[in-house]
């Protein structure tokens, strides 16, 4: 096939759907695996405390861990492609109800974290990638280093500690009682529901509670994004065509803005997916640390109460959404910048 063919949107799509299929078969595999090397009986560990031995083993027929492993892999693939992903133990509830459940919360407090990531990340790496080994620059990198090596966790406790109290936020969860009342469900996600609604108070309560959770993890990648545009930045600013800019004549900030910067963007775009797994990390770090009622903060809950089934199914529910991001952003990447497709 010729050069032009192989470099085909259409076939660069085809090939990197491909691609997702064996991918998806070793994050599956890998998921099931480790969970059923971990000591202990799933059931007894989830249910031991307030089942006899008799419903206790009638709940792993049920379940189907009385069969040998490979059937119960067979099991799980099956389910997983008919977006079956299981029940939780303890309250035998569909994990794709929990995840509805609690996913509005967790997509909100990471949309929120990559807006502030972005809005501080960018402009800094742009500043930073400006003056060069100037004073700005080096305050810069070292604040991008210390936001990025920082636990998100401890990060979390100081805003707490020495933020909340001065601007009058909240710490824990992602509205007051009285909102959570007063806002009628319907998308699952509360900020949203808040503005359905129209009721100014709620927005207001619901951002309020939004700030802290949101700045701590956006503070996770914020190091990221001020090092890869810093980066590109000086490489973009040495380029032929921008030295040819300002031979021309033309004003040194329009030449930052038209050329280094625009062009300096291009790698974040292919860095935004990859960040989105790291944010779902976060998130699990983060939703305990403010009591955030999101799918971090039901997964740290189901780990402590060893509950396999519902870890099982929003592991595989974050891997996929991972790796689905994955290959949307290599989409828009491909169509932006051809040079991706060969």
């Amino acid at each position: 096939m010729s050069r032009a063919g192989s470099g085909s949107l259409p076939r660069y799509i085809l090939q990197r759907i491909l691609l997702v299929i064996p991918m998806i078969w070793v994050i599956l595999t890998v998921v099931f695996v480790l969970l059923r090397v971990a000591p202990g009986d799933p059931v007894s560990a989830a249910l031991g405390s307030k089942l006899n031995a008799q419903a206790l083993q009638q709940r792993r027929e049920a379940l189907g861990f009385n069969r040998p492993l490979i059937a119960q892999y067979w099991d799980y693939l099956s389910s997983v492609a008919h977006l079956d992903f299981g029940t939780t133990f303890r309250d035998n509830q569909p994990v794709l109800r929990v995840v509805r459940d609690n996913g509005g919360a967790t997509l909100t407090l990471t949309a929120a974290a990559f807006v502030i990531a972005l809005v501080v990340g960018i402009p800094l790496g742009l500043l930073a990638g400006r003056y060069r080994d100037s004073a700005p620059d080096v305050v810069i990198r070292l604040f991008g280093i210390v936001s990025y090596a920082a636990p998100v966790f401890f990060v979390g406790f100081l805003l707490q500690l020495y933020v909340a109290e001065r601007l009058g936020l909240p710490t824990s969860g992602d509205a007051s009682p009285i909102t959570v009342f007063e806002v009628k469900p319907k998308t699952h996600i509360l900020l949203l529901d808040a503005l359905l609604s129209g009721n100014g108070t709620a927005i207001q309560d619901v951002l309020k509670h939004l700030v802290l959770p949101a700045t701590t993890l956006g503070l996770l990648i914020c190091g990221i994004f001020i090092r890869l545009v810093r980066v590109n930045m000086l490489q973009t600013m040495q380029a032929d065509y921008v030295e040819a800019a300002e031979a021309r004549g033309i004003a040194r900030g329009k030449v930052t803005w038209r050329h280094g910067f625009r062009n300096a963007l291009v790698p974040v775009i292919t860095v935004v997916g990859l960040q989105f797994a790291l944010l779902l990390g976060g998130a699990v770090l983060t939703e305990p640390t403010f009591n955030w009622p999101g799918i971090g903060y039901k997964l740290v809950f189901y780990i402590n109460n060893r509950d396999y089934g519902a870890v099982q199914g929003i592991i595989t529910i974050f891997a996929l959404a991972v790796v689905l991001i994955s290959v949307l952003i290599d989409i828009v990447n491909a169509l932006i910048d051809p040079r991706v497709r060969f």
